[in-house]
């Protein structure tokens, strides 16, 4: 048995170091603060670590996707493919460019797109896929970058839960003309809020620059023209430190996710009504979200209620497009099209997960989890929550 923690045990929590604070202080006290050489920097070691041509650093995840399609000039009467469980972001950035987001069924195993459904929503209005790393699983790439070629479609890459992430040892994000990173908090590495896209083009690289910076290009002579519009979707100096910091630690933080997740699996595999996340032969995971899935019968929602009492953090994973409201009727959505995406949206039940966890957390947390699936009713007998 083991005791309450005396604070709540957060879903997350972003591993900082202390003497990152002196380097910050003395970052505002130069009053250089927006995209200047820490940002270059970054952006450096970025491209270093994914090994990547260029990287570019903007302002969130969403924004890296945004331009993504903005710099591949996908617009009204364009659709891009995407999974039904997602975060809206996903999609939303393709209704804002004015193109249609068709989406696709997830599998159980990876919670993320389900290839051998691709094909059945292509049209001769398709310019894209984007598939989603999600919880830093890796979709099925081999299949998605077959159709990719068959269809001659691009792949942009949402691999915002999938940093640092390997795919027969070739990092996540690579394997299209662009791969989006997000390093929002709950990320495996944070920047605070803060995105990066990654391509092997530099025609592309300089129209992202441009595009995230209000659409300004340098002239020859000195000076700057504007092509096209823009966005301010720059990164900040003191985003760009933090960034440097965590990349620095990156590879044992991934290690203690590994030693979490396996240590969740062990704890977990004897309670009935849950299902851990699937290991799959071939593809790495950051497991940067511990996302589990309960029976049928669990009222999942009540569950997350009942582990706040325990003093346990924990949360949806992602959310089933088809179940929201815009996106529902936007696609005709009626019940049971989607209903892997729909399932992992009602039963998913996201865990605390990261560098902030020792084994004695997780070993509560799954004894909790364990004790609230099998409360006794009034009448004495067992029932689900």
């Amino acid at each position: 048995m083991y005791e309450m923690p005396r604070e709540m045990i957060r879903l997350a929590k972003p591993d900082i170091s202390e003497n990152l604070e002196i380097k910050i202080a003395a970052l505002i006290r130069s009053g250089n603060l927006v995209q200047g050489k820490t940002v270059k920097a970054l952006e450096g070691a970025l491209a270093d670590f994914l090994n990547a041509k260029n990287a570019i650093v903007v302002s969130s995840g969403t924004a890296a996707l945004h331009l993504s399609l903005m710099a591949l000039d996908i617009g009204p009467g364009d659709e891009v493919i995407v999974p039904a469980f997602t975060f809206p972001s996903t999609a939303n950035v393709v209704e804002i460019v004015g193109a249609e987001s068709v989406l696709v069924d997830i599998t159980l195993d990876d919670f993320c797109i389900d290839s051998s459904k691709i094909e059945s929503v292509i049209t001769n209005k398709t310019r894209a896929i984007l598939p989603v790393h999600e919880f830093g699983q890796t979709a099925d790439l081999n299949a998605i970058l077959d159709i990719s070629l068959k269809y001659g479609l691009h792949v942009i890459e949402d691999a915002a839960c999938a940093f640092g992430v390997a795919y027969q040892d070739r990092k996540l994000g690579s394997f299209g003309p662009l791969g989006c990173f997000s390093f929002h908090p709950r990320k495996s590495m944070t920047t605070a809020e803060g995105g990066l896209i990654i391509t092997e083009e530099d025609a592309l690289a300089e129209e992202l620059r441009s595009l995230r910076n209000n659409g300004l290009f340098p002239k020859k002579e000195g000076g700057f023209d504007v092509h096209h519009v823009g966005l301010n979707y720059r990164m900040t100096e003191i985003q760009a430190l933090l960034g440097l910091s965590q990349l620095e630690s990156f590879d044992p933080y991934f290690k203690v996710r590994e030693e979490m997740a396996s240590l969740y699996e062990e704890k977990l595999k004897e309670i009935s009504q849950v299902r851990s996340p699937k290991r799959i032969e071939g593809r790495e995971t950051s497991f940067q979200t511990y996302h589990i899935l309960l029976d049928d019968a669990v009222n999942r929602d009540a569950l997350i209620l009942a582990l706040k009492e325990d003093g346990i953090e924990t949360n949806i994973g992602a959310y089933a497009l088809n179940e929201l409201s815009y996106y529902k009727t936007r696609s005709d959505c009626v019940e049971g099209d989607f209903p892997n995406a729909t399932k992992a949206y009602r039963q998913g039940l996201a865990l605390p997960m990261g560098g902030h966890l020792n084994r004695e957390a997780i070993s509560y947390i799954a004894e909790k989890i364990s004790e609230r699936l099998t409360l006794k009713g009034g009448n004495g007998e067992s029932k689900s929550i």
